[in-house]
């Protein structure tokens, strides 16, 4: 999502001249966009801020001037610290409010050039929408692009800090949406990914009147010519309704994918961070969602360590994850976070108990991956070439299951989706060959 919202951060400034630079330094802005959900992550933000404040003051001896920003979850969490701690900062905003970009850049801009106000705090949330101030985007780079359909929370996991950064469920009109993709195609976009903290608690205005949910908005994008592939993130338990497990089937644009958190096996530590849901209610709807697509490939979060969480809870985790079978996974050490209601909890786990439990898991999600890759070796995939690679020749895609492909090819084939004969999976991606009518078709 940060992503997205550095291309709109870049849609609103193009209007006044600004465009992106390569590099921070010499820069005329800088925008540090910032995250909250992993550990440090507001002292990392001070610690590149200190860097930034080297260039900022080198710009202004060679007479120039350099704006620094810092938006995003740290931004909304903790502005007014950064503006306490980092005084050489000229603007601090969160999440919502970069439409009001030019507006806040005026006013640091004038405040730099002369006595007046000392840089520009901006963390409201803003009764309006912001998407309906922004610009229509900019050029597509790449043949895919993310799309927010819908943020903030209203689930409230006692580790998370969102609710408080990103605010109260949110979702789009549908043909805004719809809009807006039919733009990215123009551009050039093949695939299209959907953002939100809820992607599938998605429920915006459809123009029938009524409210539409994630599968009805994903039928909707899939008439959209030209858009071969459709991906969400990301998802939570509670929100995958019938009609949207049911899209998997039904929709062959949308792609065999899901990123569905868990979190933990453990049906005490489910209810601990407030989950609202059981492990079992999980495994019904991991076997659901395989009635429905077979060939689908899951990944998921888990934390281990959380407050409470005892070795018979975690032995719960390592059971899910042998009876469910990942693709892929991201896994954590819990880690508190200010303000959230676990930091508070008793029974904080030691740091070994949580390395070791976060070695075992890992080495289990790692042979599981593994193996699933590996189960690849002589299918022909259809993969959507992103790139080129670090060697000659080289082209880097995207399966239908997000793994990455290595293949070696003509450049020109970067934006088609292609048939490879993949020959190997290894743990962290796959290799093959593009079929000859596919090189020759891509290099006509």
């Amino acid at each position: 999502m940060n992503v997205y919202d550095s291309a709109r951060m870049a849609d609103v400034l193009a209007p006044l001249g600004y465009e992106p630079a390569d590099a921070p330094d010499g820069a005329d802005m800088v925008i540090v966009n910032t995250c909250h959900i992993r550990e440090n992550a507001s002292e990392k933000t001070f610690h590149e801020l200190g860097r930034l404040r080297q260039m900022k003051q080198r710009k202004a001896a060679e007479g120039g001037q350099m704006v620094l920003a810092v938006a995003g979850c740290v931004a909304q969490a903790e502005g007014a610290e950064i503006m306490a701690r980092a005084p050489f900062v000229d603007m601090v905003f969160g999440p919502q409010a970069y439409h009001r970009l030019p507006e806040m850049v005026a006013r640091a801009t004038r405040s730099a050039a002369g006595p007046g106000e000392r840089g520009v705090l901006d963390t409201d949330f803003p009764v309006e929408s912001k998407f309906d101030h922004l610009p229509e985007e900019q050029k597509l780079e790449g043949a895919s692009a993310f799309l927010t359909v819908q943020e903030g929370c209203d689930k409230f996991c006692t580790f998370c800090v969102v609710p408080y950064t990103r605010g109260a469920e949110f979702s789009r009109p549908a043909a805004q949406i719809v809009a807006e993709a039919r733009r990215l195609v123009g551009s050039g976009a093949k695939e299209i990914t959907l953002l939100g903290q809820n992607v599938n608690a998605y429920h915006g205005a459809g123009p029938d009147g009524r409210d539409w949910g994630l599968g009805r908005l994903i039928r909707a994008l899939a008439e959209i010519d030209g858009l071969a592939r459709i991906r969400y993130t990301t998802s939570h338990p509670r929100d995958m309704d019938d009609d949207l497990i049911s899209a998997h089937g039904a929709v062959p644009a949308l792609m065999p994918y899901l990123h569905l958190p868990v979190q933990s096996g453990s049906d005490r530590v489910l209810e601990a961070m407030n989950r609202k849901h059981k492990a079992a209610d999980y495994r019904r709807i991991v076997d659901k969602l395989r009635a429905a697509r077979p060939d689908l490939a899951l990944s998921s979060d888990f934390i281990v360590g959380f407050p409470g969480e005892s070795e018979a809870d975690f032995k719960e985790t390592l059971k899910l994850v042998g009876d469910v079978g990942y693709a892929q996974a991201f896994s954590f050490k819990y880690s508190s976070r200010p303000g959230t209601p676990a930091a508070l909890l008793e029974m904080q786990i030691e740091e070994q108990a949580k390395s070791d439990r976060l070695y075992a898991l890992q080495a289990l999600l790692t042979e599981q991956q593994t193996a699933f890759n590996a189960s690849m070796a002589g299918r022909t995939l259809p993969v959507l070439v992103e790139k080129t690679g670090k060697l000659p020749g080289q082209l880097i895609g995207k399966s239908p299951y997000l793994q990455s492909v290595v293949i070696r090819g003509n450049p020109r084939l970067i934006g088609q989706i292609v048939p490879v004969a993949i020959d190997a999976g290894y743990a962290n991606s796959l290799s093959g060959s593009v079929e000859p009518v596919a090189e020759m078709e891509g290099a006509a």
